[in-house]
């Protein structure tokens, strides 16, 4: 599935840049930057970030920062417009 259309990136190639980086260094905190930067993107428009931080919440072999953990509200995901 497309997670980002501006850039093409899909929920497969988040997973697959996780798992590389977790493998890389069991420590890292992995943010959502940082995924951008393993697959050689950056993020556009920012209209992806809840769906690419949910799919990123749900791959097991992710430690999530705190400090976007109140993303995944869906309360807080709503448009106000």
């Amino acid at each position: 599935m497309i997670v980002c259309h501006c850039t093409g990136i899909s929920d497969t190639d988040i997973r697959a840049a996780i798992e590389w980086m977790r493998a890389s260094d069991p420590g890292t905190i992995i943010t959502p930057g940082k995924v951008y930067r393993a697959l050689g993107k950056k993020a556009d428009c920012g209209g992806c970030l809840p769906m690419f931080i949910k799919t990123m919440s749900d791959c097991p072999n992710l430690k999530f920062p705190a400090k976007f953990e109140h993303r995944l509200s869906d309360e807080r995901n709503k448009n106000e417009g």
